[in-house]
């Protein structure tokens, strides 16, 4: 017997937008600006945790005393400037969205990134808000990815049960996270090698492939 699906609930940075390699370098030359040289891996343990993280644990690897909403500001500031006409839709975001919609599933963002993000990197690859029945960002929920809350959150929004949710994500952080809501996971291998995604239900190389996973389940309306 199929289980059923009543949502999707994707991450944004590394599912729906290749943003993630401009996040890392405004947080390099964010540091840089400070005097502290920091290498692209120092960032990876803390991918897809929100930016709090992202930039906290590297500072403390690197014993800088951060002042994060300063420099967290400041990370934007760059990022912000050097996404201008740089980033792109990843490969089926437009196709997944529309056997959503075709399918009646209620469809949401939830990612740990700041508001300011991710208006910024939907907006830039022609997504509207609108077209998601609820955005959820970083500054929604306290405590972050891997905690399922923000998940959780995004479900009671759109009246899902977390449990009949798909959830679709990029990091290993993101991927505990939906799991620990209950939820069914697809690791998309845009960002990470397929063995660290592991914990995923399904996995897949991006959204082009998606219609071989919904498949795979009954889909109905809420």
């Amino acid at each position: 017997m199929k289980r059923t699906i009543h949502a999707v609930l994707f991450d944004m940075d590394g599912v729906l937008v290749d943003s993630e390699p401009f996040i890392c370098k405004a947080a390099v030359m964010m540091f840089a600006e400070h005097g502290v040289i920091v290498e692209e891996d120092d960032f990876l343990p803390f991918v897809g945790a929100g930016e709090n993280a992202y930039l906290g644990g590297v500072a403390k690897k690197h014993s800088f005393p951060i002042d994060i909403e300063r420099d967290k500001k400041r990370t934007y500031e760059i990022y912000l400037e050097i996404i201008k006409g740089n980033i792109e839709a990843l490969p089926g975001v437009e196709s997944c969205i529309r056997i959503c919609k075709q399918k009646g599933l209620k469809i949401a963002v939830a990612t740990s990134a700041d508001k300011v993000k991710m208006t910024a990197n939907l907006s830039e690859i022609g997504l509207p808000l609108t077209i998601f029945d609820a955005t959820v960002n970083g500054l929604d929920v306290e405590r972050k990815k891997p905690f399922p809350d923000i998940y959780e959150y995004a479900a009671s929004l759109i009246e899902a049960d977390p449990k009949k949710c798909l959830v679709i994500e990029d990091a290993v952080n993101g991927i505990e996270a939906g799991k620990a809501a209950g939820s069914v996971c697809i690791g998309l291998t845009t960002s990470f090698d397929a063995k660290l995604l592991k914990k995923a239900d399904f996995i897949i190389k991006d959204l082009s492939e998606f219609d071989t996973v919904i498949d795979q389940f009954d889909t109905e309306k809420i």
